[in-house]
């Protein structure tokens, strides 16, 4: 048996370690047969861990701590990373069943679960933004960039102002290589996002340029500033992603929140809107602009270029950020 304490222990007996706990409850559960079930449920557990140690997780380490409002909190998160594009409906419904079936193995009951994944998973689903993003508004993002910078998380302020002036995710931002993107932009005039990026689109089958105007310039010059000592990236030589998320993003969020801003993906967000404003000479659809109906083919070049942009190269993911057709 892979219980290594009392049940009513820390991940009820099985370690002190979130992913090592379910995936020990699952081999218990499945007495050491079924490999490939175990493999296929722990895979998606630990998917679950790593949200709950990210900056838009509860930061949790312990199975005790799980609650129902927290599986909702997940089922929140998953439909935004299908709305975004970056998950299919089926792999999310699956996530959620391999959770349920894991937290059911570690606690020994099924009193904290998700009823039914794919209905919940169903309800309130858009593919289409129909809030214009946080973070558009210039002023609003200086005064939260000082506000953070005067709290000590310089390196928090600085994924904010990659992301807003290149639209890179929360991921690529904190590991870009920053010398080679300096060397870019003063060279090409343009930076090419590689680093950390979604599995399969990295290197040069598939190159993801973006304008280096003076403000990105800008930008790479101060995040440099707040990469620390001997590190290309904004990563300690000695730090994890994960620590630093944890650490020192998670923190942060309480600020951002206070400064109007949901969350980082908002200002990748209000970059697209830019960008399709700068591509059109309209605003983007979620603020109000109706270049569609006027020209059908700009909205449709500026949606493509938008998509290579964000690294989805699927133009239908556009909406999600700047609003449909209309």
């Amino acid at each position: 048996m892979a219980l290594v304490g009392r049940r009513d222990g820390r991940n009820f007996g099985y370690g002190r370690q979130l992913s090592y706990a379910g995936r020990q409850a699952l081999e218990d559960l499945f007495a050491g047969g079924h490999f490939a079930t175990v493999k296929a449920h722990s895979d998606r557990w630990q998917a679950f861990v790593r949200w709950c140690r990210s900056e838009d997780g509860p930061g949790y380490n312990d199975a005790r701590q799980i609650n129902r409002q927290t599986l909702l909190d997940y089922v929140a998160y998953l439909r935004q990373q299908i709305q975004q594009g970056d998950l299919c409906i089926a792999t999310a419904q699956n996530r959620l069943s391999s959770v349920n079936r894991t937290l059911a193995a570690l606690r020994g009951d099924q009193n904290v679960r998700i009823i039914s994944p794919s209905h919940t998973l169903g309800q309130q689903r858009s593919t289409i933004r129909a809030r214009a993003p946080d973070g558009q508004d210039q002023h609003q993002v200086h005064r939260l960039l000082q506000v953070l910078v005067e709290q000590k998380h310089e390196r928090v302020a600085a994924i904010i102002m990659l992301a807003r002036t290149t639209g890179m995710r929360l991921r690529e931002a904190i590991l870009a290589d920053l010398p080679r993107l300096h060397r870019e932009a003063e060279s090409f005039g343009q930076i090419n996002i590689q680093d950390g990026t979604k599995g399969g689109r990295a290197g040069a089958s598939a190159p993801r340029w973006v304008m280096a105007n003076e403000a990105v310039k800008a930008a790479l010059q101060l995040v440099r500033q707040a990469s620390p000592t001997g590190s290309c990236n904004l990563l300690a030589r000695d730090e994890s992603y994960a620590i630093f998320l944890h650490q020192t993003v998670l923190p942060a969020r309480e600020t951002l929140h206070a400064h109007g801003l949901k969350g980082f993906h908002e200002v990748r967000a209000a970059y697209a809107c830019e960008r399709y404003e700068q591509l059109t000479g309209h605003a983007a659809p979620v603020n109000g602009g109706h270049c569609y109906r006027m020209d059908r083919d700009l909205d449709q070049q500026a949606r493509q270029q938008i998509s290579l942009e964000l690294g989805h190269n699927r133009i239908d993911v556009v909406s999600a950020y700047i609003g449909g057709r209309t």
